[in-house]
């Protein structure tokens, strides 16, 4: 089969030879793909010893599903927990059938695998410390490469070390920007929740204060040896003054990922307003603009904020980073609760401590990470994009238990159950296999009454606990759902007895006393 023209939908405008050394000097496996009339995707395959494969995936598994490749990679980030519209702004729904099984398997995430993963698996390396780029093409910037699964539900970053590119020209440009930068600034900037101008809580964004962002970025700061800038304090013109000077800059904050001002180049930052009225965003077209000096950028607890979702906006910010000379950046794809989030991102800066490289680094956190949150929306959101080489740092050691989080007291009744109800449908159910039995809740319960149970449950299961702190954190960032409160009982109720029967287990144990499985614990 004759390669195809390797140009603008292939390969770029770069020359073959210079496409295989960008590899060789990288050590990594490049893959590209490209989308063809909606029908085919092209995979271009560069390995480190320069040979070149081209494959060919057809979608037909989508069609027989009556599915394009959109809807099915919305699906996929809703059958993990992320909210998604459709190009009307419609809310999409989960079919029963692409839930997590009972062995935690997510067949959207197969599905994807085996359309994306299988083609090409030979030609993957088989250690899991070699580096791939994955390249995307439009709707596929929206793919969680990391937690694609195989038949065996084993996630793809169990076996191998990922990152994502805009392009390969990127790749290119990041490396001269890390020989020029590297080793220039040493302090670190460090940003949670910075307080929102009242517009953006408004429709369409509906954006909340993120007031764990705050204690996220308190704990990651004392790993740094620094102090966080939160609040109003956290306003544009602040954080760009100190941006100018900094080697890592640390952004957990709103970001909306929609052209929300009309510059033609989707992403924006949501920090606090300034005292000369501006409304605190700092956008793509703006941060094209700077000159950083910068050796990694991290945006941590993104929201999408309401905004329509493209590929071309999740890579957006990212790009535009890119060009203001930053080498590394790493950009989340979701809002994955903040507490998770602590969790991985102090994971990761203590990799880098310890001389991992910051590909490495990142794999490990979200190793971590994942055997704490089973459920990938709470661990495959962080993306690498660019440089990987190490980034030694002087790490203050922390009070791990510091880490911590407990549910707010003023967590609404309707957040917890609607949080236990979401995380029933998206975490593989033998989470809870041997714990539903004594969550003892009846249909004719009321969202208080049953809130109140869920706590009382959750006090003697820490690992629950924590998944739905999680869940509740990550579903409230960019607004909540404003269903009736008997809406989201009779939804709970109904989820509650799918998972019974899902697991095996009777179904008339829900409701009854627990009092012999407290005996048993006793």
């Amino acid at each position: 089969m004759k390669t195809p023209c390797l140009s603008k939908g292939g390969l770029g405008g770069l020359s073959i030879p210079k496409i295989q050394q960008i590899a060789r000097d990288r050590n990594s496996t490049i893959v590209e793909y490209s989308i063809i009339f909606d029908q085919d995707i092209y995979i271009w395959v560069i390995q480190p010893n320069g040979n070149i494969t081209h494959r060919a995936t057809n979608i037909e598994p989508l069609n027989q599903q009556n599915q394009t490749l959109k809807q099915t990679i919305l699906k996929t980030r809703v059958s993990i927990g992320s909210k998604e519209t459709d190009d009307e702004g419609n809310k999409i729904q989960l079919e029963r059938e692409y839930q997590p099984n009972q062995t935690g398997g997510y067949p959207l995430l197969q599905l994807l695998h085996q359309i994306l993963i299988e083609p090409i698996i030979d030609l993957l390396p088989t250690d899991a410390n070699n580096q791939i780029i994955f390249i995307p093409h439009y709707d596929l910037f929206l793919v969680p490469f990391v937690a694609l699964q195989d038949s065996k539900n084993r996630y793809l970053i169990e076996d191998h070390t990922i990152l994502t590119a805009p392009s390969i020209q990127v790749l290119e440009i990041t490396r001269e920007h890390q020989n020029r930068v590297r080793g220039l600034r040493q302090a670190a900037l460090i940003v949670g929740d910075p307080t929102i101008d009242p517009k953006f809580k408004e429709d369409p964004y509906k954006l909340n204060q993120m007031s764990r962002a705050k204690e996220a970025a308190e704990a990651i700061a004392a790993i740094l040896g620094t102090q966080a800038i939160t609040g109003e304090n956290a306003t544009k013109v602040a954080i760009l003054d100190r941006m100018l000077n900094t080697r890592i800059v640390h952004l957990s904050a709103h970001g909306l990922l929609d052209d929300f001002q009309g510059f033609g180049i989707p992403g924006a930052i949501i920090l606090a307003p300034s005292e000369n009225a501006d409304d605190g965003s700092l956008n793509a077209a703006e941060i094209l603009q700077l000159k950083l000096d910068s050796e990694l950028v991290v945006l941590s607890a993104c929201s999408t904020g309401r905004g329509k979702i493209t590929g071309d906006g999740v890579v957006g910010l990212s790009r535009c980073f890119i060009l203001a000379g930053v080498p590394s950046i790493i950009v989340s794809l979701w809002n994955m609760g903040v507490i998770s989030a602590k969790l991985l991102m102090t994971e990761f800066y203590q990799n880098l401590a310890r001389g991992d490289n910051r590909a490495a680094a990142l794999r490990c956190a979200m190793l971590t990470t994942k055997a704490e949150f089973p459920s990938p929306i709470a661990w495959a959101a962080f993306t690498l994009i660019g440089e990987t080489e190490t980034l030694p740092l002087s790490t203050e050691k922390i009070d791990l238990r510091g880490l911590k989080m407990s549910l707010p007291d003023n967590t609404k009744p309707e957040e917890i159950v609607a949080g236990l109800n979401k995380l029933l449908k998206t975490c593989p159910p033998y989470l809870f296999a041997e714990h539903l039995p004594a969550l003892n809740v009846s249909a004719t319960d009321n969202v208080d009454i049953i809130a109140e149970k869920i706590k009382d449950w959750c006090e003697t299961r820490p690992e629950i606990e924590q998944n739905l702190e999680n869940e509740i954190d990550q579903m409230g960032a960019g607004g909540t759902d404003s269903d009736a409160p008997e809406e989201i009982v009779r939804e709970f109720y109904e989820t509650l007895i799918e998972n019974q029967i899902r697991l095996g287990l009777s179904v008339s144990s829900v409701g009854e006393d627990e009092t012999d499985t407290d005996e048993t614990t006793d």
